[in-house]
């Protein structure tokens, strides 16, 4: 009862990622900090990229995905046509995993302790899909500060 509605909300926050990304005037703008704005839109992108792929990939979808959290922040100038195909994968992967997850995983426990107490997998995928859309949101504040 619950997947379908969050296949639905991570394919349309996924394809307004995908599109914030494509929405950068000037390419090199995707990279840029300033001031207070200690995160690029890149680095953003490439944390929410790792962040999916491992705990839904990895973990749900046993994809053999290994992330490498540091290198989220600190990779610089990845090609905007490289983070829309890593999007575009992780969009397709999210939907397959989620796609033959039996709604019974829902209730169970998510297979990592993330945070400090135990959670069920439905909880954790609504959560996700909200860091998520507040990531995408910086995105998009970010685009329109930064992109000039």
């Amino acid at each position: 009862m619950i997947i379908a509605p969050l296949r639905s909300l991570y394919q349309r926050d996924l394809h307004k990622l995908k599109s914030e990304i494509e929405a950068y005037q000037n390419e090199e703008n995707l990279w840029k900090i300033d001031k207070n704005i200690s995160n690029s839109a890149g680095n953003l992108c490439l944390h929410l990229i790792g962040n999916l792929n491992h705990f839904i990939g990895t973990q749900l979808g046993n994809t053999g995905y290994v992330r490498h959290r540091d290198l989220e922040f600190s990779l610089k100038d990845i090609p905007r046509a490289e983070l829309i195909e890593k999007i575009e994968a992780m969009t397709t992967m999210i939907d397959s995993v989620l796609s033959q997850l039996p709604e019974t995983e829902m209730e169970k426990e998510y297979p990592l302790v993330v945070f400090e107490d135990t959670m069920t997998t439905g909880y954790f995928l609504i959560h996700l899909i909200t860091h998520l859309d507040y990531h995408l949101g910086q995105i998009n504040y970010h685009r329109r500060l930064l992109d000039i």
